[in-house]
């Protein structure tokens, strides 16, 4: 079993680390292939209910491995393979009802984008910067970043990204929709985010992340059919049940305390 990636479980919690620190977890052909491999496992596992992204030493991730890429051999054709396995992953995990938190620190450089954004929730270091890059070594986007990125802040702004040599912080993240929030300490931030999504209505958490995921390649039509039998097949589970029980009860209760009639002095 290869370290470059690490699984671990906690209960309902699957958590993955990138674990190539003194390569800023630069994604190698082996290393895809794990990336593919886990997320197929994780999404297809009924006990997982939400998943941590984080990543071992100073930075995400750097992209891909490019020095891997000059001095392997590898051909144009093993490149495209490669980012065919790494986009499966990726897909996988966006298409998936299993809610991602990304925990980012340090450098997102190039692949790195995309591969944090198949996260549905990132929480960032003050200290987090984001590049591009592509252009620089003359190779174009991957790893979901034509299609990702410019979801996430917009084609003008992802165009800026790729087109210049622009390299932006955390506040400016933040601030174009590139992450989700800022945290002193994000590593705790995120586990705070994934244990709330496991204590609440997990399944529902998973199937909005799905909806609104899916949402951008649909008609509006076939999503409102994809809306109407998903809230039927959750209103039929016990948990929704008890929780609509519950709902009703306590607007039944505030409701007899507003209409109650009020003593006069």
């Amino acid at each position: 079993m290869t370290d470059s990636i690490l699984y671990a479980r906690d209960g309902a919690l699957a958590r993955l680390t990138l674990n190539r620190p003194g390569s800023l977890n630069a994604m190698g052909f082996e290393m895809g292939a794990r990336w593919r491999d886990l997320a197929r496992e994780i999404t297809a596992d009924p006990t997982v209910g939400a998943v941590i992204l984080d990543a071992a030493g100073p930075a995400f991730c750097a992209g891909g491995d490019v020095v891997e890429m000059a001095t392997s051999g590898a051909a144009g054709a093993d490149v495209t393979a490669a980012a065919h396995t790494i986009h499966e992953g990726i897909r996988v995990f966006v298409e998936s009802d299993k809610p991602v938190v990304a925990i980012v620190q340090g450098a997102v450089a190039g692949g790195g984008l995309g591969l944090m954004l198949a996260a549905d929730y990132i929480v960032a270091g003050d200290r987090a910067r984001f590049v591009s890059k592509y252009a620089n070594i003359g190779l174009t986007p991957d790893l979901s970043v034509s299609t990702l990125l410019p979801a996430a802040i917009g084609q003008t702004r992802a165009l800026r990204m790729l087109l210049d040599d622009l390299t932006i912080d955390a506040a400016m993240a933040l601030e174009w929709g590139l992450v989700t929030e800022l945290a002193e300490d994000p590593a705790a931030r995120g586990e705070e985010i994934a244990k709330f999504w496991l204590n609440g209505a997990t399944a529902a958490f998973g199937q909005a992340k799905r909806l609104v995921r899916a949402g951008s390649r649909r008609s509006f039509a076939d999503n409102l059919d994809d809306e109407a039998r998903t809230i039927g097949a959750a209103f039929d589970t016990p948990d929704a049940r008890a929780r609509v029980a519950a709902f009703a009860a306590a607007s039944a209760r505030a409701a007899a305390r507003t209409d109650a009639p009020k003593e006069t002095p």
